[in-house]
């Protein structure tokens, strides 16, 4: 594979550049009228032109990105995340036109982009699964009499989507059926598909993922996992890893039964296997997601590898670089996702031009982005302008280097949620590690809390904060030549 096109924008579609070249391989960069000036399309060995700024015009035009594939000689596809990226269809185009789909096949996406059949899939691997019904339910009154058989407080859920969409929770079978409308309609406006399913409400839920990789050889691994539980619209905001309650007995029933999802699939490539996890301890299916994530940054992290270099080994039909028994945990990561939000007005999106944009220096932090000072965050995509990612040996470490890098992130034009990230990371509930996905509901309902915080901290800061950076900086310096792994980023930082 010597020419790969990246079929996505901003971030992700740098972050892929910078692992195909450093493997040598050529690159191409499709974009919209919104990126004609972008990192992205500079960066890349060749750039075509898609469409119009909505990306139902751009970035969506599948047959438009099959066209310039065969007229460049392009050989693979990298779909990055979002867009295209778990559309079974077009991988199946994909393969069809003799391009190799950096991902897993059409059928493992199919089945597996659909809850309900996912859930079909794994039962019979002894993967655990949250109680409730596990098939489509369009009629209201036998809806309704399976609630009462599950108990209150219930979930309705889109089977054909995520995000929060075709979501919502019922407390009493008097406001049931209002809900269940309300989820059908949303489903349908959202994926075409108003089939809803039942599962019950799991209190005080911690949102774990797990790292999945499989390759054609059969060889399947887990790279440990994500916490993911601080959300807001049910969408992630911080992630880190390893997850602060998980005990190696536990990690291991978890990674395992991730690897069955992937049996159960005859899976290929990267994924990511979602659970719930309890207040005691018992997790539980949700769903898996048939692509790179996010926030796989943190476990590039803590595993010294390079994601996106392993996704296009395996979809050159080589071995994984690593089996099980080659894969440890090194240290702890944080990922705070900067989005250009309003946090004390609920995180409503905020568009305008990065009057200023400078990054914590490259000791201090990994940042994935897409934007430099003077460019315009449009309003036509996902309002995320990067990923800041720190590294410690240990979860106490890595929060203070989170909220050292934050504080020398200076980004003015659009409000961010930086201020949001030190809030989280300052907060004695994250601290402790004893939070849920209820985070943001229990302890920033009133985002005034936050200024509170930051004033008592601002005094503490101004006295130490050159100290507590000049301690971190000379531990890392003294343990950098002890480490048995370098981490690729530490070397390839933009």
């Amino acid at each position: 594979m010597k020419k790969v096109l990246i079929a996505n924008r901003g971030e992700i579609a740098r972050r892929v550049i910078r692992s195909l070249k450093k493997m040598n391989i050529e690159t191409v960069a499709i974009y919209s009228d919104a990126d004609a000036n972008a990192p992205h399309v500079y960066e890349a060995d060749e750039a075509v032109y898609v469409g119009k700024a909505p990306s139902s015009e751009s970035y969506l035009q599948q047959d438009i990105i099959l066209k310039y594939c065969k007229e460049l000689g392009v050989e693979g596809i990298h779909p990055g995340y979002g867009f295209l990226s778990e559309n079974a269809g077009f991988a199946k185009k994909v393969k069809e036109a003799g391009i190799q789909f950096i991902g897993p096949s059409p059928e493992a996406m199919e089945l597996m982009g659909d809850k309900l059949s996912a859930k079909q899939a794994v039962k019979g691997y002894n993967v655990p699964l949250v109680p409730g019904v596990d098939e489509a339910i369009t009629d209201v009154e036998a809806a309704k009499k399976v609630a009462s058989e599950v108990g209150f407080p219930i979930l309705i859920k889109a089977s054909a989507g995520g995000g929060g969409k075709g979501m919502r929770l019922v407390n009493h079978i008097d406001e049931f059926e209002e809900q269940m409308r309300m989820a059908q309609s949303e489903a349908r406006s959202s994926f075409g598909d108003d089939a809803v399913f039942i599962e019950k409400f799991v209190t005080k839920p911690r949102h774990i993922e797990i790292q999945v990789f499989a390759d054609r050889q059969g060889n399947v691994v887990y790279l440990f996992e994500r916490e993911c539980s601080i959300q807001r619209r049910h969408q992630k905001v911080v992630e880190e890893a390893p997850s602060a309650v998980l005990t190696p007995e536990l990690r291991k029933k978890m990674g395992e039964a991730a690897v069955n999802v992937c049996k159960a699939c005859n899976y290929e490539g990267a994924g990511t296997v979602e659970f719930l996890l309890d207040a005691d301890l018992n997790f539980y299916f949700l769903e898996m997601n048939t692509r790179l994530q996010v926030e796989h940054p943190v476990t590039e992290e803590i595993t010294g590898t390079d994601l996106v270099e392993w996704q296009v080994r395996v979809a050159r039909g080589e071995r994984l670089p690593k089996l099980q028994d080659e894969l440890t945990i090194h240290g702890h990561s944080i990922e705070v996702r900067v989005y250009a939000e309003d946090t004390l007005n609920g995180f409503i999106p905020d568009t305008g031009t990065l009057n200023r944009y400078r990054r914590p220096r490259k000791d201090m932090a990994r940042v994935d982005d897409a934007f430099e000072e003077g460019m315009e965050v449009p309003i036509y995509y996902d309002p995320m302008i990067a990923k800041l990612v720190v590294w410690g040996e240990n979860r106490e470490e890595a929060i203070e280097k989170m909220i050292i890098a934050i504080n020398n992130y200076q980004i003015s034009g659009v409000k961010t949620t930086l201020d949001f990230g030190k809030f989280v990371m300052m907060h004695p509930a994250f601290r402790s590690g004893d939070f849920d996905t209820n985070f943001v509901k229990h302890y920033f309902e009133d985002p005034k809390v936050m200024w509170e915080m930051f004033k008592d901290e601002k005094v503490a800061l101004e006295a130490g904060i050159f100290q507590i950076w000049k301690d971190l900086t000379e531990k890392a310096n003294k343990n950098a030549a002890s480490r048995n792994i370098t981490s690729t980023w530490k070397l390839h930082a933009h």
